[in-house]
Parts: C-alpha cells; structure tokens; sequence
C-alpha cells in the first residue's frame, strides 16, 4: 500500500475523511489499472493512461471540494477485487486501525463499490464509507444553485440511491449542503420506500421536461436575434470560468476547486469583427463520470448539442492533460457529440500556457502556430485572448456575408423568416417597402431567393 498522510484543513471542516484509491497490481501488459465497474468487479477505461497516484490526487481534491478534512490517503494495491469488501483481508483490517487512531468520520473509496461491499466495510470500519459516484453526487449536490440544477442533482442521487436499497438508509437525511451521504443520525436509520422513490423520479422527470421544453423556447428566440452559441467544455478545474470572464468580463465563481461551476451560464460576448455571439458556461467533466449523471444533466448539457461551436478548454499544465482530453472526448460522444468532435465543430483552447517553464511554451507555441484547431491562452493574465476571439470571429462568420434587400411590407412572413435566419444589421421602411441589411450565410441567402423572388438584392 502506497499511503500518505496530509495535513487537516482544521476549523470550518465537515468531518475527518480519508480516501483509498484501489488499484490492481497488474493487468495484461503488466501496467497498474484502477478498480472500478458497477460491479466491483471490473477495471475502469483509459486508466492505463493515468498513474494510480494522480488518480489518487483528484479524489483527495473531490474531497476538498466539500470541506473535508482529509488526513489520509493511500493508493491500494490488491491482486484481486473482492466480491465482499472489495479491498483484501489485510488492507480492510489495516485501514480500520488507521480509522481508529485518527477517529475518521467518512472513508471515500475511489471506486464502485456495490451495496454489499459498502455495508461490509462500514462494518468493519465503523464509519461512514462513499465510493466516486456517491462523492461527485455530494459535490453536485452542495454546489447547485439554481432550480433546475437542484432537480437535476436529486435526479441523479434517487435513481442512484434506488439502485442501493438492500437495508435501511440514513442517506436522505440531509445535515447540510449536498445529499446527506456523508451525514445521518447514526443507528436510528430512515426507513426508504422504493416505491415512493420511484414516485419522485417520475415527477423529477417530468419537471425536467418542462425545463428542456422551457430552454427550447430560449435557444428558438436566440435563432431569432440570432446570436451563434459558443459552448464551454473541458475537464473539472480546466480554467473554463476564468476564460469565460475574461472573455465577456463576467463575475461567475471561479476558484482553484474541483467543480466550482455547476449551474449554466451565459453572457453576450462581442467578437472582434462586432457581432454578438452567446457564450455558455458549463459544468466540469470527470473520468468515470457516472452515467445516470450524465443522463440526469442532459438538459443543461444540451446547450453544448447546439451550440454552432464548442471551446474545449484544456490544462495545458496538467500531467494527465492527454487523458483529461480523452475523458471529455468519451463524455461528449456519450452525448451523441461524436461528430461535433471529428467534424470540426470544435477548437482546443490549451489554458493555463502561464504555469509552463519557458522551453515547454515556446515549443507549445511553435507547435500551435500551424495547427488553427487549437489556440494557446492564459485565461488568468489574458495571454492569447484576443488570438483566440479572432479565431471565433473568422469561424462564426466565415460562410456569412452583409447584404441589403428589399422586401415588400406586406410580405411579413419573408421579412420574419430573415429575422429568424439572419442577423439583421439595420432596417429602414418606407411606404411600401423594408430595405433591410442583413448578414446571412449563403446557404440561407439561396434559400430565401429561392422563397421569395419578389426580393430585390443589392
């Protein structure tokens, strides 16, 4: 076993925690694969590609991302995964003493864990245990602030709690921020009905729908402005806030913390050339992002389905960044987003180029100069900003052109169908006609000549 102690964050914690990493010895090939599967039996993707020790360090992080107050964390090496407690015989007894001797409240195994396994090892800890889902479902829990994304979070805490009902639960009481996985009243347990669950996810849903129904109606009167989207994604802490204030000067939460941003936003951004464009803030994804989770926020995430461009924005930094850049890649595909990916539709924004050493810049920047799909910027001092506004603005309107037409003022439905398909610029009526200049994309003007030959071009 591979350990560390690290030092408490002291007064303001939730509860003393420590968090075990599982990683089997060895796999085909001879490299160190992570534990996971629903089973507890499986081995997680792409893990080849990351050491068991970073992995380690992003749970420490998701942690701390809810004030817990980590004093230990050790990566667990085991040749086998146990159907029972996951773990082998002697890293389960070894860590109860640890839980003993530094009176740990919470102990997060950084896998899935199944139902059985989570019982037999609060058994033989004592202490409360969480694996990777119900710890990100914690984080999302105490991080969402608006209507929509608390329904969404409950969404996805029932349908995985629905999935955990082999005896009484403490876990829906909630003591604080979040769902209450971490807390509860000890023996006195809450009796969970299944069925009254399920009652709750179906009127979840429900309102969900109306929520996708109510954001199809904001996307339809955008298309009529219209203003082109432009859809942040990347992996947890990548810099997306940072860049999105510094490109449309807004004030969302941006801090050095895993997830820091969970609801949506949007803000106008202004592109060079002078057009107007919406740029939208979206949450962070993870590796091993539970899939119920990823269902459960379809509809925040569909703002990144139609956005006309995405930025992924990439920690340049980073040790993983070529699997967090995969990561992201599989969550998008998962969102029917394959194409978006191998079709141009997306630009790499490689962030945080400020914490290189001088070499690995100037390489990265060498690099870059011949590749247009991938733009280096420091979201933090703003290096690289206007670069990356450029490339938008080139991208965004490099089908569109500016022209005038005449349409006649009885002719409402044409003269509407440019407001919807077009971006009309300035508008002068007279007695019997609207001479309108409108920026279009060709495809759009050959269409409505083609509706609406009456129209005189200039």
């Amino acid at each position: 076993m591979a350990s560390v102690t690290t030092a408490g964050t002291g007064a303001g914690s939730s509860g003393r925690a420590l968090v075990i990493h599982p990683a089997l010895k060895t796999r085909p090939g001879g490299a160190v694969a992570a534990a996971g599967g629903s089973s507890g039996g499986g081995i997680a993707t792409r893990d080849g590609e990351r050491a068991p020790e970073a992995r380690l360090e992003e749970a420490v992080g998701l942690a701390e991302a809810i004030d817990l107050d980590v004093v230990h964390a050790e990566v667990a090496r085991l040749q086998r995964l146990r159907p029972a407690t996951l773990l082998g015989t002697g890293s389960v007894e070894s860590i109860a003493k640890i839980v003993e001797e530094k009176e740990i409240a919470v102990a997060i195994v950084d896998s899935a864990v199944t139902p059985v396994q989570q019982r037999n090892l609060e058994r033989a800890w004592k202490c409360k245990v969480i694996d990777r889902t119900g710890l990100i479902l914690e984080i999302f829990g105490a991080r969402a602030r608006t209507r929509e994304g608390q329904l969404q979070v409950e969404l996805a805490a029932l349908t995985y709690q629905r999935s955990r009902l082999v005896r009484s639960w403490t876990h829906l009481e909630r003591q604080r921020g979040g769902f209450g996985f971490l807390g509860g009243p000890g023996e006195s347990q809450l009796e969970i009905d299944r069925r009254l669950i399920g009652e709750r996810i179906v009127k979840l849903k429900g309102e969900l729908d109306e929520v996708k129904r109510t954001r199809a109606l904001h996307r339809k009167a955008r298309k009529r402005v219209p203003y082109p989207v432009v859809a942040l994604v990347g992996y947890t802490n990548a810099g997306k806030s940072t860049l999105f204030n510094r490109l449309t000067r807004a004030e969302v939460l941006a801090q050095d913390l895993l997830f820091a941003t969970l609801d949506p936003t949007m803000r106008r951004l202004k592109l060079p050339s002078g057009r107007q464009a919406i740029l939208s803030d979206t949450v962070g994804f993870i590796s091993d992002l539970p899939t119920h989770l990823v269902a459960a926020f379809r509809a925040t995430l569909e703002e990144v389905t139609e956005a006309d461009l995405v930025l992924h924005v990439r920690d340049v930094h980073h040790p993983e960044t070529e699997a967090q850049r995969e990561d992201v890649h599989a969550v998008l595909a998962d969102l029917g987003m394959g194409e978006a990916v191998e079709g141009g539709q997306m630009i790499e924004v490689l962030n945080k180029i400020d914490l290189l050493d001088p070499a690995d810049r100037a390489a990265l920047l060498n690099q870059t100069s011949r590749n247009r799909e991938a733009v280096p910027v420091s979201a933090l001092t703003g290096d690289g900003c206007d670069a990356l506004l450029g490339v938008l603005d080139r991208r965004l309107t490099s089908d569109h052109r500016i022209v005038t037409l005449d349409v006649h003022l009885g002719d409402g439905a044409a003269i509407a169908w440019l407001y919807e398909h077009g971006e009309v610029l300035e508008r002068r009526d007279d007695d019997a006609t609207a001479h309108l200049s409108v920026r279009l994309s060709d495809a759009d003007l050959a269409r409505f000549q083609r509706r609406t030959p009456m129209a005189l071009l200039h």
